[in-house]
C-alpha cells in the first residue's frame, strides 16, 4: 500500500533562525507587530510503499536521519496519512 507521509523539519529551538528573524523584521515593518516569533523550516511530502503505517513511518524516519534533516541544527516530526 502507498502511504502519504509528511516530514516537518525545523531548526532546533536553541539555535538562531536567521530566515525567521528576517521575516519577523519584515512583518514588523508591515505593521504586524503582534507576531512574537517566526521559525522557518521545511515540509516534505513522501509517497511511501509499505505494508503498514508503522513501516511507512520507519522508512520516513530513516530518510530523515540520513538525508532530509541535519541533526546538528534541525529536528523533524513525521505524520502518516
Amino acid at each position: 500500500m502507498t502511504y502519504t507521509v509528511q516530514v516537518t523539519v525545523m531548526p532546533l529551538k536553541e539555535l538562531l533562525d536567521p530566515q525567521g528573524k528576517a521575516v519577523m523584521g519584515g512583518l514588523q515593518n508591515l505593521g504586524l507587530g503582534k507576531i512574537n516569533d517566526v521559525r522557518i523550516g521545511k515540509n516534505i511530502t513522501l509517497q511511501v510503499d509499505a505494508d503498514s503505517p508503522a513501516q511507512a513511518k520507519q522508512i520516513a524516519e530513516e530518510a530523515s536521519k540520513k538525508l532530509l534533516a541535519n541533526p546538528v541544527m534541525e529536528y523533524f516530526e513525521i505524520s502518516v496519512n
